[in-house]
């Protein structure tokens, strides 16, 4: 595959977007996490999401002819009350990948970015009536209140999905950083981990397609193996970060392998026609190339 072929993310022009901050001032402050859903995460699929799930499938896998392949379903916990870890995050599809991959109860809930989810007030609206989002605003409060929406959604049967890399951008063939936050929460919680990978969203077009595989379940004791210490580290305390970080290495090293496998799944050849390629934009922000100097 020649480079210009490569839908490589990392090659997207740099973005110049408002911060988190300034866009949370402008909406005179914002909530997150359970504050903001004001309800207790429920892990029963209403009809209003089982309608929109069949609208949703209808409009991906038949006006869009995206081709999905999935493997590993064997491999989930009876219930919910885990964790899904699910990497490489690459575009907006993403979250429909994950929940194709997963059955419609327990109730998934992604713990998001409010500044991407939240850019029409009635994508807020949409979101906080149906559920399954808990937001995460740049700048705002630490890890301790994300802590306690995942408890809540693991405390009612729920799946807490986490994306550990936290934007879009990256390699299609390989995991790009992980953040702590992921680690922590995993830390805290003691709650089963599903590793989820995922490969093929970051260009999209007519006919595309993306694969997903469900790894072997695990949790940040076996992870860790010999690192884990005898007694728990205190929260918030270095000790912790410490050990935190040790866990996002093992996550990352968990995936690193798995991925370009994938992604050759879901490589097309040269010659196929690349209908619609917009397609790629359709729930993100296209971005705008950098301003250069010029010379006088």
């Amino acid at each position: 595959m020649t480079e210009p072929d490569r839908p490589d993310s990392t090659r997207r022009a740099a973005e110049a977007r408002t911060s988190p901050e300034a866009l949370a001032a402008a909406r005179g402050g914002v909530q997150e996490g359970l504050a903001w859903l004001g309800r207790e995460p429920e892990s029963k699929a209403s009809l209003s999401v089982r309608a929109i799930a069949l609208l949703a499938r209808a409009l991906l896998f038949g006006a869009f002819r995206f081709k999905v392949a999935r493997s590993g379903q064997e491999r989930l916990p009876a219930g919910g009350g885990y964790l899904l870890v699910a990497a490489i995050h690459r575009g907006w599809m993403d979250p429909f990948l994950i929940m194709h991959a997963l059955p419609l109860e327990p109730r998934v809930w992604f713990l998001g970015s409010g500044p991407s989810a939240f850019s029409a007030r009635w994508r807020e609206w949409l979101l906080h009536r149906l559920g399954g989002m808990l937001p995460v605003w740049r700048g705002g409060v630490g890890v301790e209140q994300h802590v306690e929406s995942s408890r809540a959604v693991l405390r009612n049967g729920g799946v807490f999905v986490l994306v550990p890399e936290g934007g879009v951008s990256g390699p299609p063939d390989a995991p790009a950083t992980f953040r702590v936050g992921s680690a922590l929460i995993a830390l805290r919680t003691g709650a089963p981990i599903v590793p989820l990978a995922i490969a093929g969203s970051g260009e999209l077009y007519l006919g595309k397609r993306m694969a997903t595989q469900i790894l072997e379940p695990t949790s940040a004791r076996a992870l860790l193996g010999e690192a884990w210490p005898a007694t728990a580290p205190e929260e918030g305390s270095r000790a912790e970060l410490d050990l935190a970080h040790a866990l996002t290495d093992r996550l990352t090293a968990l995936f690193a392998p798995v991925i370009p496998a994938l992604y050759a799944e879901t490589v097309d050849p040269p010659g196929r026609p690349r209908r619609f390629r917009g397609l790629t934009w359709l729930l993100l922000a296209r971005p705008r190339p950098r301003k250069t100097g010029t010379k006088a």
